[in-house]
């Protein structure tokens, strides 16, 4: 698993992520990780794996490798939380090189995720975005959607990202509100899940439905309905967390 402790400057070997834009290189075993004995110059270190230091390389051209979701899909919880880190972290050195307050060039610092301004002396550090992700459900009932992005003839759970000054229940009960016209009564807490997309923290609640009433705000969400365990569309993968919020569902409504 991963350790949150970065390796000291002068380490410049141990497992090495090889990362694109759209996907990741796969080791000489087909493994995501491979042993490097020498990182590249610009390599960022993201900490310890397995008691030997890891990092990650972004390259830059068109190499086919296998997609980044492809890799989530079949990795361990482990490996999931290492390639988030990776993505999340890559993507934020890449867009904040310069000062958000005075616009000056930024520099990385090796010992922890911060980005710093020498001029005014800014200190940013990675963006994580706070989302609620819910499954809203009438007794054994759940209420689906789809988004214009999705691919065809899949449905999801509702999703949407906390605003300022919002409270995570209440932005549950608006996300709802804003994309189907539901209210729901009792909101429960499931779990989390990083969504490195490109830097989402995925809160997953489940909420019941006052009523089966459903009015779609016809933006971002185009169609939603309400299935049953037995008839359901085609699903998101099942690494997702909204995946995951609706297996439990269905097992727990299940008929024994």
């Amino acid at each position: 698993m991963l350790r949150r402790e970065m390796p000291p400057a002068d380490i410049a070997t141990g497992w090495l992520l090889r990362l694109s834009n759209d996907g990741a290189a796969p080791a000489a075993d087909g493994s995501l990780l491979g042993w490097s004995d020498a990182w590249p110059e610009d390599a960022m270190r993201l900490g310890y794996w397995n008691d030997a230091p890891v990092a990650v390389a972004l390259e830059s051209g068109d190499a086919q490798w296998p997609p980044l979701r492809d890799w989530l899909a079949q990795a361990s919880a482990a490996e999931s939380e290492l390639l988030a880190t990776a993505l999340q972290v890559t993507r934020w050195q890449r867009d904040h090189r310069f000062c958000g307050r005075c616009g000056h060039s930024t520099r990385r610092l090796l010992h922890e995720f911060a980005m710093q301004c020498d001029n005014c002396g800014l200190r940013g550090y990675p963006r994580i975005s706070p989302c609620i992700i819910t499954l809203v459900t009438y007794g054994k009932e759940m209420l689906l959607a789809r988004s214009p992005r999705f691919p065809p003839q899949r449905y999801s759970t509702l999703a949407g990202f906390i605003e300022p000054g919002e409270s995570v229940e209440a932005a549950v009960r608006r996300e709802v509100m804003e994309e189907v016209g539901v209210e729901v009564g009792r909101v429960s807490f499931f779990k989390s899940q990083s969504w490195p997309f490109p830097h989402s923290l995925m809160m997953g609640f489940f909420a019941e439905a006052a009523s089966r009433r459903i009015r779609i705000d016809g933006e971002e969400i185009v169609d939603a309905a309400w299935f049953t365990p037995e008839r359901l569309p085609q699903l998101p993968p099942v690494y997702s967390i909204s995946r995951q919020l609706i297996e439990t569902h269905r097992g727990a409504v299940a008929v024994r």
